[in-house]
C-alpha cells in the first residue's frame, strides 16, 4: 500500500514552485554560487605561459587530466585557480570515513552526536589542506619541468601552491554554503556542474569528427543511442531496492495499548554509490600521474612496464579496474554505508524484528547474507557501466570522454536534487494545508460565537 505522504508527493505540482518563496530563494542562491565557481575556473594561476600550456596538457592528459579534469570543469586545462577542483576534499572525506570504520576511537567519536560530527569534519578539512598542498606542489613541479613557468623557481612554486590550495578551500566553503543554505549537496553539485560544462564542447568535437569523415554516421548514431540507454539503465539501477519486511510488536504506554505496525527496511542495489568507481580510477591513474610529475629522469623499467600495461584500454587495466570496483563496492558498503551489526542493534533497540529471524546476532547475519547477494548484482552493474566506455573508446576510438564515473555522478546528483526539491514542495504544500485548516477553525469559532450568545 502506498502511504498518504507518497501519494501527496506524487501529486505535487511543479506549478507550486512559484509560490514556494523559500525554495525559490534557495535555488537562486545555489545558482549564484555555482556561477561564481564557473567564473573562477577562467581565472589563471599567475606565472603560467599560456601559449605552451595546451601542448603540455595534451601530453599529460592521461595522467593528470583524465580523472581530475572531469571534476574541475576544464579548470585544469586552463590552469585556473580551481585547477585542483574539489578532489582533495573528496579524497580526504573518503579516507576519514574509512578510518572511522576501522579505528575504534574515531568510531566512538562518530557516535557522540553533533560534537563528534564537528570534530570529524575538522579532520576532513585538515586532510584536505594536506592533500591539496601535496598535489599543488606536484603540479607546480610538473609545470616547471614542462617549461610552462615564465619565471621558474621557489617563488613560482610557493605562489602556485598558495593559489591552488586557496582555490580548493574556497570551493569547499562554497559547497558547504550550498548544502546549508541552498538546495542539494553542494560538493556533488560542484562536481556535477564541472562535468556538464564540458559536455557541449565534447559533443561539438564528436559531431565535427563525424562531419569530417573520421567517424562514420553509424557510429555517431550508435553512440547517441548507447548514451541514452546507459543513462536509463543507471537510473533504473540507482532506484532499485530490496525491501526487508520489519515487524513491530504491540506495546502499552500507560493505559493505552497500541497495535503493532510493520514497515520495510530498504537496501539499495548499489549502497556504495559512485565511491568504488572514484577509488578505482584514482588508483589506476596513479602510475601515469607519478611519471608526469617525476619527468623522464626517474622513469625506470618498472614504471615503463606499468605505463605500457596499465594504459586505458589495455587488458590488465580493464582487469584491475574491474577487481578494484568489486573490492571497494564490498569494502565501502560493509564498513561505511551499511553495517549489519549496527542496523541489527538499532532495530533491536526499537523493538523491531524481521519475521522468522531472532533479534540481535541472527538478524545481523541475515542482513549480511542479503547484502552479500545484492552486492553481486550491484558490483557487476558498477563494473559494467565503468568498463563499457573504456572498451568502446578502445575499439571505436570515440573522441569525447564518455566515462561511466561521470554518468553515475550526473544521474545520482540529478536524482538527489530533484528529490530534495520535491521534499521542499511537499513541505510547502503541508504548510498551506495547515494554514487553511487554522483559518477555517478560526472562522468557525467566530460563527459559533455569533450564533450562541452566552447566557446569564
Amino acid at each position: 500500500m502506498v502511504s498518504a505522504a507518497e501519494q501527496m508527493a506524487a501529486n505535487t505540482s511543479w506549478a507550486a514552485l512559484g509560490k514556494a518563496t523559500d525554495l525559490r530563494n534557495r535555488i537562486l542562491f545555489t545558482l549564484g554560487l555555482l556561477i561564481v565557481y564557473r567564473l573562477g575556473t577562467f581565472i589563471p594561476v599567475p606565472g603560467i605561459d599560456g601559449a605552451a600550456l595546451r601542448q603540455f596538457m595534451e601530453g599529460a592528459g592521461q595522467g593528470i587530466g583524465g580523472m581530475v579534469s572531469m571534476f574541475t570543469g576544464g579548470a585544469l586545462g586552463r590552469m585556473g585557480i580551481f585547477a585542483l577542483g574539489i578532489m582533495p576534499y573528496i579524497s580526504a572525506s573518503i579516507i576519514v570515513q574509512l578510518l572511522t570504520a576501522m579505528v575504534p576511537s574515531l568510531e566512538q567519536l562518530k557516535k557522540e552526536g553533533e560534537q563528534g560530527r564537528k570534530k570529524i569534519n575538522q579532520y576532513m578539512r585538515f586532510g584536505t589542506v594536506a592533500l591539496a598542498t601535496v598535489q599543488a606542489y606536484g603540479l607546480a613541479v610538473s609545470l616547471e619541468a614542462g617549461g610552462l613557468a615564465t619565471d621558474p623557481g621557489l617563488y613560482f612554486r610557493f605562489s602556485t601552491m598558495i593559489t591552488l590550495v586557496g582555490g580548493t578551500m574556497f570551493l569547499m566553503w562554497l559547497g558547504e554554503q550550498i548544502t546549508s543554505r541552498g538546495i542539494g549537496n553542494g560538493i556533488s553539485l560542484i562536481i556535477f556542474v564541472g562535468i556538464i560544462a564540458e559536455v557541449p564542447a565534447a559533443l561539438a568535437q564528436f559531431l565535427a569528427s563525424g562531419r569530417s569523415g573520421a567517424i562514420s554516421p553509424a557510429v555517431i548514431i550508435g553512440a547517441i543511442i548507447l548514451v541514452i540507454a546507459v543513462i536509463t539503465f543507471v537510473v533504473f539501477m540507482e532506484r532499485a531496492l530490496r525491501k526487508i519486511h520489519i515487524q513491530y510488536p504491540r506495546r502499552q504506554v500507560g493505559m493505552k495499548v497500541y497495535d503493532g505496525g510493520s514497515s520495510h527496511l530498504p537496501i539499495k542495489v548499489n549502497p556504495a554509490g559512485v565511491i568504488p568507481a572514484i577509488f578505482a580510477s584514482s588508483l589506476l591513474l596513479l602510475p601515469t600521474t607519478i611519471s608526469t610529475f617525476s619527468s623522464s629522469a626517474a622513469s625506470g623499467p618498472v614504471m615503463s612496464w606499468l605505463l605500457a600495461n596499465f594504459g586505458p584500454g589495455q587488458p590488465l587495466y580493464l582487469l584491475f579496474f574491474c577487481a578494484m570496483i568489486v573490492f571497494f563496492a564490498y569494502f565501502y558498503t560493509f564498513n561505511v554505508s551499511f553495517k549489519p551489526d549496527d542496523v541489527a542493534d538499532n532495530l533491536k533497540n526499537q523493538n523491531g524484528f524481521v519475521p522468522g529471524i531472532r533479534p540481535g546476532k541472527k538478524t545481523a547475519e541475515y542482513f549480511e547474507y542479503v547484502v552479500n547477494r545484492i552486492l553481486v548484482l550491484g558490483a557487476a552493474y558498477l563494473a559494467f557501466v565503468c568498463l563499457m566506455p573504456e572498451i568502446l573508446r578502445g575499439q571505436f576510438h570515440v573522441p569525447f570522454y564518455f566515462g561511466g564515473t561521470s554518468v553515475l555522478i550526473i544521474v545520482s546528483v540529478t536524482m538527489d536534487t530533484i528529490q530534495q526539491v520535491q521534499s521542499h514542495l511537499l513541505a510547502h504544500q503541508y504548510e498551506g494545508l495547515i494554514e487553511k485548516s487554522q483559518l477555517r477553525g478560526r472562522s468557525g469559532n467566530k460563527k459559533r460565537a455569533k450564533r450562541g450568545p452566552a447566557r446569564r
